[in-house]
């Protein structure tokens, strides 16, 4: 294997990125590449770096460059996660064609010995990129010129080869199993049954587009269907459950609230981020301090990312078949409720921007469970030290750190009530379905050859 500190020498020059700086804490500043290595001191690895890559290619930078203005893509957290876990199968694959331990998750040939893993984990990464358009609208030039960069330096011979051939033969095995998944579809919320309006129905923001319409029709990674862990239905609106969520919501989940901490603020608006680029950056932070080789990083990310992304498939079925109303749509209209411990207030609105999708279950739970459930059970432990950080606008801590990955979920659980989007019935839904998730995937795929 080539050296990384002389790739990463040569990438910054090679990519018109000379005197760049990592600086977690903040965004960098607008460039017409992704860069990796200039902005995630951790992509210090092949699949550290074509993982950051992905994640740049699949997240938009945002208004402003908010998520971050090396992101060029164009997908939002429901759909990343997805694109996400379809790349990291592909690295995966290639990690595991070359050094073997682990079943493939797309049937793959071993790779020659010595075959260089920069070359094949780039062109694994690469090629399945490619493989996803025409979803990713032309951004792919981007990841064109990074991946010849990338090759350039690398020596030429035969371990390039052989390394580049079986990264090709990893992708175009996971691009297979792929074809005609759902992506890209044309479903309309009305080809989905949106049902008539009315106490308890989510009727869509005409502001702005329906998020998710594909999800889910879209074929899983890992579960046998979108509807394989379909959770019962959110609390009746007549119910005293549902009456406390709406009580806790409008007190504390308002843009003004007399009861929530300042505190509390800033972790609701922590989880205001990109979910994709949030996680991915956490998970290869976590990779890095746990000194993880070539394939258990790769092992360890593509277990995440098929939890996380199956999980999301299994939230917007539920969310599209029981369509529950939001919030700030709940609040306004609960004199129509049925529900006499429940009060009306049009004039209600959430800390957050309420996402233009129904509420049951919470999305950002769904990915926290799975994405978690899958790291318990990659490192056979809870207890791992873990940090997540934010670059949401009005966040004043922006690096998180975590005892224990349940933690994490714990705080999802809160935050998403706390920004006045999700009920706290819907955020513990969501995450005990994408538990479910996790514990299927890691059940069924990635295992060791013996």
């Amino acid at each position: 294997m080539k050296s990384i500190v002389a790739l990463l020498a040569v990438l910054p020059t090679a990519l018109g990125l000379a005197g760049a700086t990592p600086d977690i804490g903040a965004t960098p500043a607008p460039i017409t590449q992704c860069a990796p290595a200039a902005h995630y001191p951790a992509a210090t690895t092949p699949v550290a770096f074509w993982s950051t890559e992905a994640r740049c290619a699949i997240v938009p930078a945002g208004a402003g460059g908010v998520n971050g203005p090396e992101n060029f893509g164009n997908k939002f957290p429901g759909e990343g996660g997805v694109y996400m876990a379809i790349v990291h199968v592909a690295i995966y694959d290639a990690a595991v064609a070359l050094d073997g331990g682990y079943k493939p998750y797309a049937p793959t040939a071993p790779a020659p010995a010595g075959a260089s893993p920069d070359a094949a984990i780039a062109t694994a990464a690469h090629d399945t990129l490619v493989g996803l358009e025409p979803q990713l609208q032309g951004n792919i030039a981007i990841v064109d010129a990074d991946y010849a960069a990338y090759l350039a330096a690398i020596p030429d011979g035969q371990a390039k080869t052989d390394g580049v051939a079986a990264g090709h033969a990893a992708a175009v095995g996971v691009l297979a199993l792929r074809q005609n998944d759902g992506r890209g579809c044309t479903t309309t919320v009305q080809q989905l049954g949106l049902p008539p309006a009315g106490p308890g129905v989510w009727q869509p923001n005409a502001s702005g587009p329906v998020l998710g319409l594909c999800l889910p029709g879209m074929r899983p990674l890992a579960m046998t269907s979108a509807s394989q862990f379909r959770p019962g239905g959110p609390n009746a609106l007549t119910s005293t459950e549902y009456a406390a969520d709406v009580d806790q919501l409008e007190a504390i989940g308002g843009a003004v609230s007399a009861t929530r901490t300042p505190a509390q603020t800033d972790e609701a608006l922590f989880w205001t981020d990109h979910d994709t680029r949030q996680w991915d950056d956490g998970l290869l932070r976590l990779a890095a301090a746990q000194g993880l080789d070539l394939v258990q990083t790769a092992r360890m990310m593509s277990m995440t990312e098929v939890a996380s992304g199956d999980a999301l498939i299994a939230c917007f079925d539920a969310k599209y078949h029981y369509w529950f109303w939001r919030p700030y749509q709940a609040i306004a209209g609960a004199n129509t409720d049925g529900n006499p411990a429940t009060t009306a207030d049009p004039t209600w609105k959430p800390l957050g921007a309420t996402p233009n999708f129904p509420d049951y279950p919470a999305a950002h739970a769904c990915i926290g469970g799975a994405m978690v459930q899958a790291l318990d059970a990659f490192f056979g432990t809870d207890a791992v030290t873990f940090t997540l950080d934010s670059r949401a606008p009005g966040v004043t801590e922006r690096m998180r750190t975590y005892a224990r990955f349940q933690d994490v979920v714990k705080e999802i659980d809160w935050a998403r009530v706390l920004v006045g989007v999700h009920y706290r019935n819907s955020d513990l839904q969501g995450a005990s379905l994408g538990r479910t998730v996790g514990r299927y995937v890691v059940g069924n795929f990635f295992q060791p050859t013996s």
